[in-house]
């Protein structure tokens, strides 16, 4: 596993494209539909079929699916309105569904908005695969540090050693600290932070990082710096930090989205004003095609399709030990024609051999 690494970095409870909505272009209705609300919206949708929605009880149906289906995205949309954010797909989503309601097409309304909560959840469930796959591999750091005093061992959490502490490292342990061995003689696993997967011996005065796995001997080490500075914080700070190294596609693709979405929005306007106009058509005839239009036109497969791509692809790469510092160097990598190695074996034969 090598330090050269991040991932895309998502809140708890929020989606891949959180970002996204500071630029006007995509804002994700929170959290994917619950299971409750899912499966008594989806009940009251074949209920309403099957009543129609010609009788009071087939509509009351339709509304309370629509509702129960729907309301993250009725709310997200409004609240987008509420903060001057409105031009994102919730905000289609919701004029879209709204209007075949007016119009009368229950059906299509409360399908659209299944159809893109169910979307939702597929997404919420591959960003949560990649985020766990991820935060597994991070999760190197030591619960307590043996700190020796006065002849005493005292166990400690590594935030609250100091550098120039004196720390005992077990077999099997992983070294907590950055430092310098002072005592005792050993062979460390050093591929959590090198990738070398050739075992280091390690007696006194070698440096080592925390992060490193100790062997079969104990080792006396004199620590040198801070959790907060040690090298293995610097890497999970790398994992927090990455959400902002975004690959270039996806910057091409958050420009065109502020273009797009309130493209669509003017051409569905001018769908709804000109129709009636120019082939005599009526309103409400002008008014569903403009609603089609917005449902077809809705960006969020585009704009999300991407940056949830490179998210499954780091995520994928973690579950296979691989970390990576962000999406900008996934996409490097399709660029990549020629690999070189310093090992003769190594990756085809599993020999360490050294020439």
């Amino acid at each position: 596993m090598s330090t050269e690494h991040s991932h895309e970095h998502f809140p708890e409870g929020a989606s891949c494209c959180s970002g996204s909505c500071g630029s006007g272009s995509c804002c994700c209705s929170g959290d994917a539909i619950g299971p409750v609300p899912a499966v008594l919206g989806i009940a009251l949708f074949i209920s309403a079929l099957a009543a129609g929605g010609d009788s009071l009880a087939g509509m009351a149906a339709y509304v309370g699916s629509y509702l129960l289906i729907g309301w993250d995205v009725l709310k997200a949309a409004f609240l987008g309105m509420m903060r001057g954010r409105a031009i994102n797909e919730n905000f289609l989503m919701s004029i879209a569904s709204l209007g075949a309601m007016f119009l009368g097409d229950y059906s299509e309304a409360v399908g659209v908005m299944l159809f893109y909560r169910v979307g939702e959840y597929l997404q919420e469930r591959a960003v949560g695969s990649s985020r766990r796959s991820v935060s597994e591999l991070m999760s190197l750091r030591p619960e307590a540090v043996h700190v020796k005093k006065a002849g005493a061992v005292d166990d400690v959490p590594p935030s609250e050693v100091l550098p120039g502490s004196l720390i005992e490292v077990r077999p099997g342990e992983r070294v907590p600290l950055d430092g310098v061995v002072t005592g005792g003689c050993s062979v460390l696993d050093t591929s959590a932070m090198t990738g070398e997967s050739l075992p280091v011996e390690a007696g006194s005065g070698s440096p080592v990082l925390a992060g490193y796995i100790n062997g079969q001997g104990v080792l006396e080490v004199r620590t040198e710096r801070d959790w907060r500075h040690s090298a293995l914080a610097r890497v999970q700070e790398l994992v927090e930090a990455a959400s902002g190294r975004k690959s270039p596609l996806e910057g091409r693709l958050s420009s065109f989205s502020r273009i797009y979405t309130p493209l669509v929005i003017s051409i569905a306007a001018l769908v709804f004003l000109l129709y009636p106009l120019v082939t005599g058509g009526s309103w409400a005839d002008g008014l569903f095609r403009a609603l089609v239009l917005l449902v077809i036109s809705c960006p969020c497969a585009l704009v999300l399709s991407i940056p949830l791509g490179f998210f499954a692809g780091i995520g994928r790469a973690a579950r296979q030990g691989i970390l990576l510092k962000g999406s900008n160097y996934l996409d490097a990598l399709r660029k990549v024609k020629t690999v070189v190695f310093d090992k003769t074996g190594t990756l085809t034969e599993g020999v360490f051999f050294r020439g």
